[in-house]
Protein backbone atom coordinates (compact mmCIF):
# COMPACT_ATOMS: atom_id res chain seq x y z
CA UNK A 1 0.00 0.00 0.00
CA UNK A 2 1.45 3.63 -1.21
CA UNK A 3 1.79 5.94 2.34
CA UNK A 4 0.97 9.48 1.54
CA UNK A 5 2.48 12.38 4.00
CA UNK A 6 0.10 15.51 4.31
CA UNK A 7 1.38 18.24 5.25
CA UNK A 8 -1.21 20.24 7.46
CA UNK A 9 -3.85 18.61 9.18
CA UNK A 10 -6.82 21.13 9.41
CA UNK A 11 -9.86 21.53 8.01
CA UNK A 12 -8.74 22.36 4.75
CA UNK A 13 -6.46 19.53 4.14
CA UNK A 14 -9.23 16.92 5.38
CA UNK A 15 -10.53 16.02 1.94
CA UNK A 16 -7.00 15.34 0.89
CA UNK A 17 -6.80 12.50 3.72
CA UNK A 18 -10.72 11.75 2.54
CA UNK A 19 -9.56 11.66 -1.28
CA UNK A 20 -6.43 9.32 -0.14
CA UNK A 21 -8.56 7.33 2.27
CA UNK A 22 -10.86 6.52 -1.11
CA UNK A 23 -7.69 5.32 -3.31
CA UNK A 24 -6.40 2.99 -0.71
CA UNK A 25 -3.41 4.80 0.09
CA UNK A 26 -1.83 5.82 3.98
CA UNK A 27 -1.97 8.56 5.21
CA UNK A 28 0.49 10.23 7.46
CA UNK A 29 -0.35 13.66 9.19
CA UNK A 30 2.68 16.07 9.54
CA UNK A 31 1.66 19.02 11.59
CA UNK A 32 2.17 20.99 15.27
CA UNK A 33 0.54 19.85 17.93
CA UNK A 34 -3.25 20.56 18.06
CA UNK A 35 -6.27 19.31 17.85
CA UNK A 36 -6.86 18.97 14.15
CA UNK A 37 -8.74 16.38 12.58
CA UNK A 38 -6.37 15.26 10.26
CA UNK A 39 -4.38 14.13 12.93
CA UNK A 40 -8.16 11.73 13.23
CA UNK A 41 -8.44 10.81 9.81
CA UNK A 42 -4.68 10.06 9.03
CA UNK A 43 -3.57 6.54 9.60
CA UNK A 44 -0.06 7.31 10.97
CA UNK A 45 0.53 10.97 12.65
CA UNK A 46 3.52 13.25 13.62
CA UNK A 47 4.45 16.07 15.70
CA UNK A 48 6.40 18.23 12.54
CA UNK A 49 7.13 21.95 11.80
CA UNK A 50 5.90 21.83 8.04
CA UNK A 51 8.17 25.27 7.84
CA UNK A 52 11.25 23.50 8.29
CA UNK A 53 12.61 21.70 5.04
CA UNK A 54 15.09 19.37 7.26
CA UNK A 55 12.45 18.58 9.64
CA UNK A 56 9.85 17.29 7.16
CA UNK A 57 12.43 14.85 5.26
CA UNK A 58 13.11 13.30 8.30
CA UNK A 59 9.98 12.87 9.26
CA UNK A 60 9.31 11.38 5.28
CA UNK A 61 11.98 9.60 5.34
CA UNK A 62 11.21 7.52 8.45
CA UNK A 63 7.71 6.55 7.86
CA UNK A 64 8.63 5.72 4.57
CA UNK A 65 6.53 8.15 2.51
CA UNK A 66 5.91 7.56 -1.11
CA UNK A 67 4.89 11.09 -1.65
CA UNK A 68 4.66 14.24 0.24
CA UNK A 69 1.85 17.05 -0.84
CA UNK A 70 -0.32 19.81 0.85
CA UNK A 71 -3.22 22.00 0.15
CA UNK A 72 -4.47 25.49 0.57
CA UNK A 73 -1.73 27.09 2.71
CA UNK A 74 1.69 28.25 1.98
CA UNK A 75 3.45 27.07 5.39
CA UNK A 76 5.03 23.72 3.56
CA UNK A 77 5.64 24.36 0.46
CA UNK A 78 9.40 25.19 0.90
CA UNK A 79 10.08 22.08 2.83
CA UNK A 80 7.79 19.95 0.60
CA UNK A 81 9.96 21.08 -2.67
CA UNK A 82 13.18 20.21 -0.45
CA UNK A 83 11.88 17.30 1.08
CA UNK A 84 10.09 15.83 -2.93
CA UNK A 85 13.70 16.83 -4.20
CA UNK A 86 16.07 15.06 -1.74
CA UNK A 87 14.43 12.08 -1.45
CA UNK A 88 13.44 11.46 -5.02
CA UNK A 89 9.95 11.44 -4.89
CA UNK A 90 7.26 13.54 -7.75
CA UNK A 91 6.66 17.25 -6.79
CA UNK A 92 8.33 20.64 -7.11
CA UNK A 93 11.94 21.61 -6.66
CA UNK A 94 13.79 22.71 -4.18
CA UNK A 95 14.80 25.92 -6.40
CA UNK A 96 10.82 26.96 -7.26
CA UNK A 97 9.76 26.21 -3.83
CA UNK A 98 11.82 28.59 -2.93
CA UNK A 99 11.09 31.15 -5.21
CA UNK A 100 7.45 30.75 -5.18
CA UNK A 101 7.89 31.04 -1.42
CA UNK A 102 10.01 34.40 -1.51
CA UNK A 103 7.61 37.26 -3.45
CA UNK A 104 11.00 38.95 -4.02
CA UNK A 105 12.51 36.14 -6.13
CA UNK A 106 9.75 35.40 -7.54
CA UNK A 107 8.97 38.94 -9.30
CA UNK A 108 12.78 38.55 -10.12
CA UNK A 109 12.00 35.60 -11.75
CA UNK A 110 8.52 37.11 -13.43
CA UNK A 111 10.91 39.89 -15.00
CA UNK A 112 13.26 37.68 -16.40
CA UNK A 113 10.80 35.70 -17.50
CA UNK A 114 9.33 38.13 -19.63
CA UNK A 115 5.84 38.37 -17.82
CA UNK A 116 4.27 41.34 -16.76
CA UNK A 117 4.43 42.35 -13.31
CA UNK A 118 4.49 45.24 -11.10
CA UNK A 119 8.52 46.35 -10.76
CA UNK A 120 9.43 45.67 -7.25
CA UNK A 121 12.12 47.43 -5.20
CA UNK A 122 13.47 46.05 -2.10
CA UNK A 123 13.95 47.96 0.95
CA UNK A 124 15.66 47.21 4.07
CA UNK A 125 15.48 50.36 6.00
CA UNK A 126 13.56 54.08 5.81
CA UNK A 127 16.38 55.44 4.00
CA UNK A 128 15.79 53.15 0.86
CA UNK A 129 11.98 53.15 1.05
CA UNK A 130 12.37 57.33 0.40
CA UNK A 131 14.42 56.66 -2.19
CA UNK A 132 11.62 54.15 -3.51
CA UNK A 133 9.04 56.10 -3.09
CA UNK A 134 10.66 58.78 -4.97
CA UNK A 135 10.56 56.18 -8.33
CA UNK A 136 6.98 55.52 -7.87
CA UNK A 137 3.65 57.03 -8.24
CA UNK A 138 1.17 56.55 -5.65
CA UNK A 139 -0.81 54.34 -4.27
CA UNK A 140 1.55 51.80 -3.47
CA UNK A 141 2.16 48.57 -1.53
CA UNK A 142 4.81 47.36 0.65
CA UNK A 143 4.97 43.92 0.87
CA UNK A 144 6.44 41.24 3.46
CA UNK A 145 7.94 38.88 1.18
CA UNK A 146 7.41 35.39 3.19
CA UNK A 147 3.99 35.93 4.63
CA UNK A 148 0.92 34.32 3.33
CA UNK A 149 -3.24 35.30 3.81
CA UNK A 150 -2.12 39.17 3.01
CA UNK A 151 -0.53 39.29 6.09
CA UNK A 152 2.13 42.17 5.88
CA UNK A 153 0.64 43.73 2.55
CA UNK A 154 -0.40 47.08 3.10
CA UNK A 155 -1.57 49.68 0.31
CA UNK A 156 -0.39 53.26 0.58
CA UNK A 157 -1.81 56.37 -0.38
CA UNK A 158 0.65 58.80 1.09
CA UNK A 159 4.15 58.77 2.51
CA UNK A 160 3.24 59.07 6.01
CA UNK A 161 0.82 56.17 5.50
CA UNK A 162 4.32 54.18 3.66
CA UNK A 163 6.80 55.23 6.33
CA UNK A 164 3.78 53.60 8.97
CA UNK A 165 2.79 50.63 7.46
CA UNK A 166 6.20 50.00 6.92
CA UNK A 167 7.12 49.48 9.82
CA UNK A 168 4.26 47.31 10.37
CA UNK A 169 5.49 45.02 7.71
CA UNK A 170 8.91 44.65 9.45
CA UNK A 171 7.54 44.01 12.86
CA UNK A 172 5.49 40.96 10.67
CA UNK A 173 8.02 39.33 8.19
CA UNK A 174 10.83 36.99 9.42
CA UNK A 175 12.97 38.48 6.69
CA UNK A 176 15.46 41.83 6.96
CA UNK A 177 14.09 43.67 3.85
CA UNK A 178 10.29 43.84 2.19
CA UNK A 179 8.87 45.00 -1.15
CA UNK A 180 7.76 48.44 -2.48
CA UNK A 181 6.00 48.50 -5.71
CA UNK A 182 3.20 50.06 -7.63
CA UNK A 183 -0.37 48.94 -6.82
CA UNK A 184 -1.90 47.98 -9.46
CA UNK A 185 -5.31 49.47 -9.56
CA UNK A 186 -7.39 46.77 -11.83
CA UNK A 187 -9.74 43.49 -11.65
CA UNK A 188 -8.63 40.87 -9.49
CA UNK A 189 -8.90 37.62 -10.51
CA UNK A 190 -7.69 34.27 -9.85
CA UNK A 191 -6.60 30.99 -11.96
CA UNK A 192 -5.52 27.40 -10.53
CA UNK A 193 -3.72 24.80 -12.67
CA UNK A 194 -1.28 21.93 -12.64
CA UNK A 195 1.37 20.85 -13.89
CA UNK A 196 2.92 17.45 -14.45
CA UNK A 197 5.92 16.00 -16.46
CA UNK A 198 6.30 19.61 -17.77
CA UNK A 199 2.75 19.24 -19.15
CA UNK A 200 -0.26 21.82 -18.39
CA UNK A 201 -2.80 19.65 -17.51
CA UNK A 202 -5.52 22.36 -17.30
CA UNK A 203 -5.40 26.07 -16.65
CA UNK A 204 -8.77 27.75 -14.86
CA UNK A 205 -9.36 31.41 -14.49
CA UNK A 206 -11.93 32.15 -11.84
CA UNK A 207 -13.64 35.62 -10.60
CA UNK A 208 -12.66 37.34 -7.02
CA UNK A 209 -14.75 38.25 -4.45
CA UNK A 210 -12.86 40.16 -2.48
CA UNK A 211 -12.52 41.90 1.59
CA UNK A 212 -11.90 45.24 1.13
CA UNK A 213 -8.71 46.06 3.50
CA UNK A 214 -5.31 46.97 3.39
CA UNK A 215 -5.08 45.09 0.37
CA UNK A 216 -8.41 43.33 -1.19
CA UNK A 217 -8.14 39.49 0.14
CA UNK A 218 -10.13 36.80 -1.63
CA UNK A 219 -13.31 35.43 0.64
CA UNK A 220 -15.36 34.05 -2.15
CA UNK A 221 -14.46 32.71 -6.17
CA UNK A 222 -16.59 32.12 -9.23
CA UNK A 223 -16.34 30.44 -12.18
CA UNK A 224 -16.74 31.05 -15.54
CA UNK A 225 -14.15 34.15 -15.20
CA UNK A 226 -16.15 36.85 -16.37
CA UNK A 227 -13.70 37.52 -19.18
CA UNK A 228 -13.13 34.79 -20.50
CA UNK A 229 -14.17 35.43 -24.17
CA UNK A 230 -11.57 37.99 -24.44
CA UNK A 231 -9.00 37.68 -22.06
CA UNK A 232 -8.65 34.08 -21.64
CA UNK A 233 -5.62 33.04 -23.75
CA UNK A 234 -4.04 36.22 -22.96
CA UNK A 235 -4.42 34.92 -18.75
CA UNK A 236 -3.44 31.58 -19.94
CA UNK A 237 -0.11 32.93 -21.30
CA UNK A 238 0.82 35.12 -18.64
CA UNK A 239 0.08 32.03 -16.37
CA UNK A 240 2.38 29.59 -18.47
CA UNK A 241 5.35 32.23 -18.30
CA UNK A 242 4.87 32.91 -14.79
CA UNK A 243 4.83 28.78 -14.22
CA UNK A 244 8.32 28.88 -16.52
CA UNK A 245 9.83 31.57 -14.69
CA UNK A 246 9.69 29.78 -11.24
CA UNK A 247 10.42 26.73 -12.75
CA UNK A 248 6.95 25.03 -11.19
CA UNK A 249 6.57 21.48 -12.52
CA UNK A 250 4.73 18.17 -10.73
CA UNK A 251 2.25 20.44 -8.78
CA UNK A 252 -0.60 22.02 -8.45
CA UNK A 253 -0.28 25.67 -9.38
CA UNK A 254 -2.39 28.53 -7.61
CA UNK A 255 -1.72 32.22 -9.42
CA UNK A 256 -2.94 35.85 -8.48
CA UNK A 257 -3.66 38.20 -11.32
CA UNK A 258 -4.92 41.52 -12.00
CA UNK A 259 -6.30 42.92 -15.31
CA UNK A 260 -5.90 46.61 -16.04
CA UNK A 261 -7.09 48.28 -19.52
CA UNK A 262 -7.32 45.16 -21.21
CA UNK A 263 -3.44 44.03 -19.95
CA UNK A 264 -3.27 40.69 -17.51
CA UNK A 265 -0.53 41.03 -14.44
CA UNK A 266 0.67 38.35 -12.53
CA UNK A 267 0.73 39.29 -8.74
CA UNK A 268 2.41 35.72 -7.38
CA UNK A 269 1.92 32.06 -7.64
CA UNK A 270 2.60 28.72 -5.77
CA UNK A 271 2.96 25.57 -6.06
CA UNK A 272 -0.04 24.29 -4.43
CA UNK A 273 -3.91 24.70 -4.64
CA UNK A 274 -5.19 27.49 -3.72
CA UNK A 275 -7.54 27.86 -0.61
CA UNK A 276 -11.41 29.39 -0.25
CA UNK A 277 -13.12 26.35 -1.84
CA UNK A 278 -10.66 26.79 -5.17
CA UNK A 279 -10.27 22.95 -5.26
CA UNK A 280 -13.99 22.58 -5.15
CA UNK A 281 -14.22 25.20 -8.02
CA UNK A 282 -12.01 23.36 -9.88
CA UNK A 283 -13.76 19.84 -9.01
CA UNK A 284 -17.04 21.16 -10.27
CA UNK A 285 -15.87 22.69 -13.08
CA UNK A 286 -14.42 19.38 -14.42
CA UNK A 287 -16.51 17.01 -12.86
CA UNK A 288 -14.06 15.45 -10.73
CA UNK A 289 -12.48 15.14 -7.43
CA UNK A 290 -9.53 17.45 -7.22
CA UNK A 291 -7.87 16.72 -3.90
CA UNK A 292 -7.97 13.06 -5.82
CA UNK A 293 -6.05 14.68 -8.57
CA UNK A 294 -3.58 16.34 -6.10
CA UNK A 295 -3.39 13.29 -4.18
CA UNK A 296 -2.71 11.14 -7.74
CA UNK A 297 -0.25 13.72 -8.99
CA UNK A 298 2.03 13.34 -5.69
CA UNK A 299 2.28 9.55 -6.01
CA UNK A 300 2.79 9.67 -9.89
CA UNK A 301 -0.75 7.66 -10.27
CA UNK A 302 -1.56 9.49 -13.71
CA UNK A 303 -3.36 12.68 -12.92
CA UNK A 304 -4.12 13.62 -16.12
CA UNK A 305 -6.56 10.95 -16.63
CA UNK A 306 -8.96 12.76 -14.77
CA UNK A 307 -8.62 15.68 -17.00
CA UNK A 308 -9.08 13.77 -20.63
CA UNK A 309 -12.72 13.29 -20.77
CA UNK A 310 -15.50 16.02 -21.68
CA UNK A 311 -16.14 17.98 -19.05
CA UNK A 312 -19.72 20.20 -18.51
CA UNK A 313 -17.96 23.59 -17.46
CA UNK A 314 -20.43 24.46 -15.38
CA UNK A 315 -21.04 27.69 -13.40
CA UNK A 316 -20.17 27.47 -9.51
CA UNK A 317 -19.28 30.04 -6.90
CA UNK A 318 -17.78 29.65 -3.63
CA UNK A 319 -18.09 32.39 -0.70
CA UNK A 320 -16.42 32.07 3.12
CA UNK A 321 -18.93 33.18 5.78
CA UNK A 322 -17.63 35.52 7.96
CA UNK A 323 -19.08 37.81 11.04
CA UNK A 324 -19.53 41.54 11.04
CA UNK A 325 -19.18 41.98 14.81
CA UNK A 326 -16.70 39.84 17.55
CA UNK A 327 -18.40 38.10 20.00
CA UNK A 328 -19.54 34.41 21.99
CA UNK A 329 -21.68 32.40 19.36
CA UNK A 330 -25.40 31.52 21.24
CA UNK A 331 -26.66 29.89 18.39
CA UNK A 332 -26.25 29.72 14.76
CA UNK A 333 -29.86 29.95 12.76
CA UNK A 334 -30.01 28.11 9.29
CA UNK A 335 -33.19 28.66 7.58
CA UNK A 336 -32.33 27.19 4.17
CA UNK A 337 -33.44 23.83 2.98
CA UNK A 338 -31.22 20.97 1.24
CA UNK A 339 -30.90 22.17 -2.32
CA UNK A 340 -29.68 20.10 -5.39
CA UNK A 341 -28.11 23.74 -5.90
CA UNK A 342 -26.19 24.04 -2.84
CA UNK A 343 -23.01 21.35 -3.33
CA UNK A 344 -22.14 22.65 0.42
CA UNK A 345 -23.57 25.01 3.42
CA UNK A 346 -21.23 24.74 6.73
CA UNK A 347 -20.11 26.00 9.70
CA UNK A 348 -16.43 25.77 11.47
CA UNK A 349 -18.05 27.10 14.74
CA UNK A 350 -20.83 26.16 16.91
CA UNK A 351 -22.50 27.63 19.91
CA UNK A 352 -19.95 28.66 23.02
CA UNK A 353 -17.16 29.71 20.50
CA UNK A 354 -15.54 32.84 20.41
CA UNK A 355 -15.47 34.48 16.96
CA UNK A 356 -13.47 37.97 15.54
CA UNK A 357 -15.04 40.42 13.09
CA UNK A 358 -13.49 39.14 9.95
CA UNK A 359 -10.21 40.67 8.98
CA UNK A 360 -8.74 38.16 7.31
CA UNK A 361 -8.99 34.38 6.17
CA UNK A 362 -8.19 33.14 9.77
CA UNK A 363 -11.81 34.38 10.87
CA UNK A 364 -13.97 32.45 8.83
CA UNK A 365 -16.63 30.62 10.51
CA UNK A 366 -18.26 28.42 7.28
CA UNK A 367 -18.52 28.31 3.79
CA UNK A 368 -20.90 27.63 1.14
CA UNK A 369 -20.61 26.48 -2.38
CA UNK A 370 -23.37 26.77 -5.11
CA UNK A 371 -23.62 25.17 -8.81
CA UNK A 372 -25.79 26.45 -11.87
CA UNK A 373 -25.80 26.33 -15.22
CA UNK A 374 -25.19 30.44 -15.08
CA UNK A 375 -23.23 32.00 -12.90
CA UNK A 376 -25.59 34.91 -12.58
CA UNK A 377 -27.95 32.07 -11.52
CA UNK A 378 -25.78 31.51 -8.69
CA UNK A 379 -25.21 35.29 -7.38
CA UNK A 380 -28.34 35.51 -7.36
CA UNK A 381 -29.09 32.58 -5.41
CA UNK A 382 -26.47 33.25 -2.81
CA UNK A 383 -27.52 36.55 -1.72
CA UNK A 384 -31.14 34.45 -1.19
CA UNK A 385 -29.38 31.81 1.33
CA UNK A 386 -27.07 34.41 2.97
CA UNK A 387 -30.51 36.55 4.09
CA UNK A 388 -31.16 33.29 5.61
CA UNK A 389 -28.51 32.83 7.74
CA UNK A 390 -28.18 34.51 10.96
CA UNK A 391 -25.81 33.92 13.99
CA UNK A 392 -26.89 35.19 17.14
CA UNK A 393 -24.18 36.20 19.64
CA UNK A 394 -24.33 36.12 24.05
CA UNK A 395 -25.09 39.52 25.45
Amino acid sequence: MKKLMILGASYSQLPLYEAAERLGIKTIAASTPGDWPGFQAADESTYTDISDPGAVMEAARKFQADGITTCCLDTGVRAMGYACEKLGLKGLSEKSADISSNKFKMKEAFMAGGGRCARPICIRNREELAEALEKLDFPVVIKAVDLMGSRGIFRCDTSEQAFSFYEKTMEATGKDYCLVEEFIEGEPFGCEAMMSEGRLLYCLPNNIDAFQSYVPTPVGHSVPWKKQDSLGEEAKRQVKLAICAVGLDNCAVNCDLIEKDGKVYVIEITGRAGATCLPETVGLYYGINYYEAIVRLALDMEPEKLFTKPYPGSASLSKILTSDRSGTVKAIRNENAPAEDIIDLSFNIQPGDYVNQYRNGRDRIGQIILAGKELHDCEERLDEILSKINIEFTV
